[in-house]
């Protein structure tokens, strides 16, 4: 029977480009729903931006912009990293879109006419300074519950605890780093903790296997423990991007009410476009509703989101699963331990894209377990597994076939008892179920066996050897024709995760889109492939200097120390220079009055675009705290893409006199270093402040 999949992944915040971890995710699902597809069911894959809440409001704000056009910025970027990594999504959205404004009131309205809204006056921080009631997550401080330190006001990310923004010891804003003072407002509650959801969500949880093992004990935890469930606040007050509360002026939905509603409005906006009917196929009991997210977030997909839905009379989730971070090297990715990986990066210095989806879903399981990345592992299974192994095959066998028996493959000799073939096809089930349950690197794990069964015919047959006698002409074209075959079995196996690679062994084997169901029909007797043209090529281990974010070093231009009110370092994009010869002699002494009279300050990238007719500069826009933003054209473009340092806070020269440019009026001057002979050893790496500084403060 065929299945009717609705798949997502969790929808990004619409703040910054996509990281590692996304792409990931997105492999992930990815690759389960091209099983999907070639095991002939029917699948609806979306995603959209996650638009709204507080942060997004204030990026805005301080760039200048509306909050809709600081989004349109994030999204357009959206689609080279997609493209990039083979991701297909049928249809990308944004939760700001109309169907996800009536979606999420239509789930409210609902909530509230079955009982389960309530209201009442709440303390609540407010920022004294910035004028504001505070998001959960511009909040800081110890977590109540295990007590480490600069934790958000929502949940802890050292024990997983969730809490109230008041239950934080010593609070503090992160907008302003003023200490938030209670103020009173009436909010809007969702009352997780009434029996009826308690009781729907220890069913829905905790039965069916619709949640991993790990999440599901999780979320036992939450409903069993000490105080049981608490009533979720989802409401916040203007100012506020997000929709608004029927009926209530100057109340928003708290975003995490209409994040997840975003799954369903993409789907409507999809359905829209192509004329299907989103009710219906909603309502249909057979549709299967599938998320794939984070494991950060495991709290609002498997008890807000599911009991939201139900009691608002919309379809549940048939299963959440979560996956784990991505670390790299064993550390989690930090630009200063040179650990920090740029996925479009990965894309501009020429890495294919296949080698990342294979290296994944080849250490990818359906349990919630972080997936480290190292390098030597990387160059090992891609050399040794994709090229060593699977394309080792098609480059012993397809050119003997092209060049000596003008492309043409014998199959009189496959049937179902084949001994040669009959691995392959008892194989072929189980490799199927493992990607059904997720389990991709025991899939491939299972597929390279099978191919080392192949190698092992083509080292016991020698087709080279054959080649060297006429009489042996028939015996070649047999054993090339086998080889053939299995390599386009192999490749159905390997299909769900190369799919580019995929697509082009189809076009050279001269052979319709691989399914599941082709594993057992082999290609027609005298069929004709295509001459043979090389595949994949294999990881050059140099190519990780160019990727990898590297150390930070101590800056080579200070004869001293130099301590900061928000300390600075290098933000390094590219390779650092090595040789200390490149190092540039210091400049002459100056006294302590030269150098104060040099104003440096923190300020914030709040946009950065490439400048039209220059080969050499990008214009940031910076916020150095003054109530308005500044202009700068600075020469960094062959080190940096924009969106690679917006939100980044960096360090300039905010007493420069104004420049009058060719293109504009520049405001002062980013910090940035380099070797001394750029050209010998290019290198560019902006100057980037640690985490708390602020605009305007100063470096002294």
């Amino acid at each position: 029977m065929t299945r009717k999949l609705f798949v997502t992944t969790a929808l990004p915040y619409a703040n910054a480009p996509f990281h590692l971890g996304h792409i990931m995710e997105y492999i992930q699902a990815d690759v389960w729903v091209r099983h999907q597809r070639m095991s002939g069911n029917e699948v609806h894959f979306v995603g959209a931006d996650d638009a709204h809440g507080a942060p997004i409001m204030i990026a805005a704000e301080k760039a200048g912009i509306t909050p809709q056009e600081f989004v349109a910025q994030i999204a357009a970027g959206r689609k080279q990293y997609l493209d990039g990594f083979h991701i297909q999504f049928d249809n990308w959205h944004s939760t700001d879109g109309p169907e996800n404004h009536a979606l999420s009131q239509d789930i409210y309205r609902k909530l509230k006419a079955a009982g389960f809204i309530t209201s009442k006056t709440i303390e609540q921080f407010y920022d004294p300074v910035k004028n504001m009631f505070l998001p959960d997550r511009y909040i800081k401080g110890e977590c109540p519950k295990c007590g480490a330190k600069d934790q958000y006001g929502d949940s802890c990310e050292v024990c997983s605890a969730v809490y109230a923004p008041t239950e934080v010891i010593n609070p503090y804003s992160v907008l302003t780093g003023a200490t938030p003072v209670m103020k009173s407002s009436e909010h809007f509650f969702f009352k997780l903790s009434d029996q009826k959801c308690v009781d729907f969500l220890r069913g829905w949880a905790l039965q069916d296997n619709r949640l991993q093992s790990e999440v599901a004990n999780k979320c036992k935890e939450w409903l069993e423990g000490e105080g049981g469930l608490g009533d979720w606040d989802i409401s916040r007050d203007a100012p506020y991007f997000g929709i608004e509360i029927p009926d209530q002026p100057g109340k928003y939905f708290y975003v995490w009410l209409d994040a997840p509603v975003g799954y369903l409005a993409s789907l409507k906006n999809y359905f829209g476009k192509t004329g299907r009917d989103f009710d219906a196929f909603m309502a249909d009991p057979t549709t299967e509703q599938i998320h794939f997210i984070g494991k950060d977030i495991t709290y609002f997909h498997t008890l807000f989101w599911p009991a939201m839905l139900k009691f608002s009379g919309y379809k549940t989730p048939d299963n959440v699963y979560a996956h784990g971070f991505v670390t790299v090297s064993g550390e989690k990715m930090s630009k200063s331990r040179g650990t920090g990986i740029s996925p479009l990066r990965y894309l501009e210095i020429g890495m294919n894209p296949e080698w990342l989806r294979y290296y994944f879903a080849a250490k990818l399981n359906a349990k919630v377990e972080d997936l480290d990345l190292n390098p030597d592992d990387f160059v090992a299974r891609i050399n040794s597994d994709l090229i060593g192994k699977y394309i080792n095959i098609a480059s012993r066998a397809a050119g003997f076939i092209s060049k000596r028996f003008d492309g043409v493959v014998t199959t009189d000799w496959a049937h179902a008892d084949d001994a040669f073939l009959g691995n392959l096809y008892k194989a072929a089930p189980e490799i199927k179920a493992l990607y059904e349950a997720r389990e991709y690197g025991k899939a491939l794990r299972a597929a390279m066996e099978q191919a080392d069964l192949v190698n092992a015919y083509v080292d016991a047959n020698k087709p080279w050897e054959l080649a060297k006698k006429p009489e042996n002409d028939a015996k070649l074209q047999e054993v090339c024709s086998r080889l053939l075959e299995a390599f386009r079995i192999l490749t159905i196996f390997l299909k769900p995760v190369l799919p580019q690679l995929a697509a082009q062994v189809e076009a050279q084997l001269n052979i319709a889109p691989l399914q599941w169901a082709d594993v057992t029909v082999a290609m027609p007797h005298q069929h004709k492939i295509h001459p043979y043209a090389h595949l994949m090529q294999r990881v050059d281990p140099k190519i990780f200097d160019q990727l990898f974010d590297a150390p930070v070093v101590a800056p080579a231009t200070t004869a001293a120390p130099v301590t900061t009110e928000a300390s600075a370092v290098a933000n390094t994009n590219s390779t650092v220079a090595g040789n200390p010869n490149d190092i540039e002699p210091l400049a002459e002494e100056i006294k302590i009055d030269d150098f104060a009279k040099i104003d440096l300050r923190i300020a914030k990238i709040v946009n950065c675009e490439h400048v039209e007719g220059s080969d050499k500069l990008l214009r940031l826009t910076l916020d150095v705290g003054e109530g308005r933003t500044r202009n700068v054209f600075s020469g960094i473009k062959s080190a940096y893409q924009p969106e690679q340092l917006i939100g980044k806070f960096t360090v300039m020269v905010a007493n420069l006199a104004p420049r009058k440019m060719k293109f504009g009026m520049s405001e002062g001057m980013v910090l940035a270093a380099s070797a001394a002979d750029e050209k010998a050893n290019p290198g560019l790496y902006i100057l980037e402040a640690w985490p708390g500084a602020q605009p305007g403060m100063r470096v002294r």
